[in-house]
């Protein structure tokens, strides 16, 4: 090779021409394993849920969801509007509803007022229904929000929207954006835990879902008695010995297997795999309530038969966030109210209020309820018009109500929350918000600042996009907080 020769290979158009090939399918591999998509340099994760610093100083470790599905009557429990006496089975003037989202009644029914009385709670002076006596106990811990709104006024869309920060179902959701932002305190318990009672919500798993980030930030939903996931116990004949021998020869096919294609799924089904080992022991320890005093049993109310099951799984929450798993969602159904509102409300408030109030109360006696954020409530409320099947004799037997977006309530306590204090305002007929509005992207933006977590920095690249649980809005509502 002569000079020239080699100065014409040098040449910048030269070595782009013979070798672009090479640079494009570099910079693919680079935009792939940026998604998890190819192989990574570095080494495959230990465990995806290990402990990650959160942004800033927290005041929550942990979040107890108490997703009331179905959406509860806010104008029953939490929203007095005595006005609505005045309008008791007249129809309201068009101006008034023409604008409402409504899913079953028209514009032009009848208002529905409450039969519930309200009173004064605590020094704060929160009024709460009377069907809520024990949540009226722990008015003082508690900030109302009164002035939720939601984009959403059917349960799927409006349980996503909730709990993903999109009426579309694929993406990941709170419990799991917890997860992939802080990890996780708990060795031996997964990161994010659902335990659910009633009928079952209408969103189903796509309310726990993980969407596209790895699938180690899935909620895992447990059971209250027996073995708390099912085939967690080993089959006759196999010993943990020989159980260990095979989860060692598993892990290191798919570390190989793993180290080649970089697919961050295959070190999900490793830590998977490992959690579970871990859990055949710390799993029965945990539903083992020998330790418990017999007060705080009697006081969760896991004795009495109304209270039972949503009794136990509020006592297993708390076992849980003392144990370090980071996000406990207790999904209890149905709140769906369409008709028979006076039996069918008081009948969810009788299993759940005693239960929810004393989860309250004894994170507090015990030290952790500054560490542990509380979120009560469901994915919208129900209108002050009332909806009168053709079972129903009228609006005092057999009545229900609608579905509402516009304006409905939901309770916080706990860490980074400024109880006995209520937020926004519904006008005097219940129909809109009028003060302090409340997004959905609000109160999730709210709850990950009380996790340390800047919403608009947690985020998951995704084909060419990052995405987060706010979607493109949301602001941290800083009257709720402490």
């Amino acid at each position: 090779m002569n000079f020239e020769e080699y100065l014409r290979i040098q040449s910048r158009r030269s070595f782009l021409h013979h070798c672009v090939g090479g640079l494009g399918t570099a910079a693919l591999a680079h935009l792939l394993t940026t998604e998890g998509r190819a192989a990574s340099s570095g080494a495959v994760a230990i465990n995806p849920l290990a402990p990650k610093p959160p942004h800033f100083t927290p005041k929550a470790k942990n979040v107890i969801f108490l997703f009331m599905a179905g959406a509860p009557s806010q104008i029953d429990l939490f929203d007095p509007k005595p006005e609505l006496r005045k309008w008791h089975g007249k129809p309201f003037s068009s101006s008034l509803t023409d604008d409402l989202q409504l899913a079953f009644i028209k514009p032009n029914a009848s208002a529905m007022a409450s039969p519930r009385q309200f009173e004064p709670c605590g020094e704060s002076g929160l009024e709460i229904s009377d069907w809520l006596p024990h949540t009226r106990t722990i008015a003082d811990d508690i900030c109302l929000v009164r002035s939720m709104e939601s984009e959403a006024f059917n349960h799927h869309p409006g349980q996503s929207l909730l709990m993903s920060g999109s009426t579309l179902v694929g993406r990941p959701t709170l419990g799991s954006w917890a997860t992939y932002g802080l990890g996780s305190e708990s060795q031996d318990l997964p990161g994010f835990v659902v335990l659910s009672s009633g009928r079952g919500t209408s969103g189903g798993s796509s309310n726990w879902s993980s969407g596209f980030l790895p699938s180690s930030h899935e909620g895992v939903v447990f059971r209250n008695s027996g073995d708390p996931i099912l085939f967690l116990s080993n089959p006759p004949g196999v010993s943990p010995e020989m159980q260990r021998l095979g989860l060692d020869a598993l892990r290191d096919l798919n570390s190989r297997h793993s180290q080649n294609t970089g697919d961050l799924e295959i070190a999900s089904r490793i830590a998977s795999y490992e959690l579970a080992f871990r859990m055949q022991s710390a799993a029965p320890d945990l539903l083992d309530f020998s330790d418990e005093p017999k007060h705080v049993q009697e006081m969760y109310g896991i004795n009495e038969d109304i209270t039972q099951q949503y009794g136990t799984n509020c006592l297993l929450a708390r076992r849980m966030v003392e144990r370090g798993v980071r996000f406990v969602m207790l999904a209890h159904a149905s709140w769906d109210q369409h008709n028979k509102l006076n039996e069918k409300l008081k009948e969810n408030c009788d299993i759940t209020d005693k239960p929810a109030a004393a989860l309250i109360k004894d994170l507090k006696q015990r030290g952790l309820l500054d560490s542990t954020l509380i979120v009560w409530g469901g994915e919208f409320g129900r209108t002050p018009m009332a909806e009168v099947s053709q079972t129903a004799k009228g609006l005092e037997d057999g009545a229900g109500r609608d579905h509402h977006p516009k304006g409905y309530s939901m309770w916080l306590a706990g860490g980074g929350i400024k109880g006995g204090q209520v937020v926004g305002q519904t006008d005097e007929l219940g129909l809109s918000v009028v003060k302090d509005k409340v997004l959905v992207h609000d109160l999730q933006a709210t709850i990950l600042h009380c996790l340390g977590l800047e919403h608009t920095d947690l985020t998951y690249r995704r084909m060419g996009r990052d995405f987060r649980l706010t979607d493109v809005g949301g602001e941290v509502v800083k009257k709720m907080l402490a």
